[in-house]
């Protein structure tokens, strides 16, 4: 005959077994309803991405592994984050938090961010007009570099190469160069009249790529510039970041192969045989996000008889501020003017 007392320790005994399965039973189905929703969700990222395949590549079966799958979604994810960032950095520079000259380091140099990069046009057989530059308002020598340090302006003359490569012309151009250091020499670019929108193409392409600049400007070799007087005017354009600023005008299209201007592709400017507004070509600036854009879509540009008709037909569908400068109407002699056509 049992005693109290073991009655008494085999009813907990049979409790304690009781609550155990009963905890185990719950943790099991946790378990299991944990196992089965991170399967249902591998199931679904996985038929969703092999929908997404289907409907990229266009074919009607496409088999992809869990581990890829894995990949795939941690690609997204870390272009979804990289996106994000760059949105923050773009709204960021909208705001002014990048400084107008932006500090870089290059190798152990720190240098700072040009105000302006300034090409000047020239040809073959054209040194007295260089010539007479330099002693006017470019420089040279040491002061050239001192315009540079201290205005932030970098200034030089442009030229391509001769058809025929390596002849005197080219040997001139290269004797004069390693005498003042004062080119660019567009090596990929044949000097010829009639590719003069090409050239100021490739000016822009190289000058972007080449230095960092707030502005970047094309002047024609017979033009004398108040380089101060410029320094001051773009200085107070730095707040826009996409301008193009020049002398605007909107002359006439001329369609006859005989007259000086003429266009061959005039018939695309309407029946009026009128240019829309640009800035004349003897000097136009541009802002550095422009000359980016020249630069990046170079290969799709077209091209025009005359450069300043190109480069205004660049901007025309672009959110691009064009601004009528007077000082820059050079054969006008207007008071002020920033600088003269001779």
């Amino acid at each position: 005959m049992q005693s109290r007392g073991s009655s008494n320790r085999l009813s907990g005994l049979v409790l304690r077994s009781r609550l155990s399965a009963l905890m185990f039973s719950m943790f099991a189905t946790i378990a299991s309803v944990y196992v089965a929703g991170r399967l249902w969700q591998d199931a679904q990222n996985r038929v969703y991405l092999i929908k997404e395949l289907d409907r990229v590549s266009g074919q009607g079966q496409s088999a992809i592994s869990v581990d890829d799958t894995l990949k795939i979604i941690n690609c997204r994810e870390q272009l979804k984050k990289l996106y994000a960032l760059e949105m923050e950095l773009a709204a960021a520079r909208q705001e002014g938090f990048v400084s107008k000259y932006v500090s870089e380091r290059n190798g152990t140099h720190s240098k700072k961010r040009l105000l302006a990069v300034i090409g000047i046009a020239t040809g073959f057989g054209r040194k007295n007009n260089r010539d007479a530059i330099r002693r006017a308002w470019m420089r040279t020598g040491a002061a050239l570099k001192k315009l540079e340090d201290e205005k932030g302006i970098f200034v030089r003359f442009v030229i391509g190469r001769s058809a025929n490569r390596g002849d005197s012309f080219d040997r001139d151009i290269d004797n004069e160069n390693r005498q003042t250091n004062d080119f660019i020499i567009l090596d990929n670019h044949v000097e010829a009249p009639e590719d003069v929108s090409k050239k100021a193409k490739l000016f822009f392409v190289q000058a972007a790529n080449s230095w960092d600049a707030e502005f970047y400007a094309k002047v024609n070799d017979d033009v004398y510039v108040n380089i101060d007087a410029l320094g001051l005017m773009l200085s107070t354009h730095l707040d826009k970041p996409r301008v193009y600023m020049g002398c605007m005008k909107s002359g006439e299209v001329f369609s006859e192969p005989s007259q000086k201007w003429y266009e061959p592709d005039w018939w695309k400017f309407g029946n009026g045989k009128s240019y829309f507004r640009h800035a004349y070509g003897e000097i136009y600036v541009i802002s550095r996000a422009l000359a980016q854009f020249i630069s990046i879509n170079r290969s799709i540009l077209r091209t025009y008889a005359h450069d300043d008709v190109t480069v205004g037909s660049w901007f025309i569908g672009l959110d691009v501020k064009h601004i009528h400068e007077e000082k820059f109407c050079c054969s006008s002699g207007s008071s002020g003017a920033i600088c003269a056509a001779v």
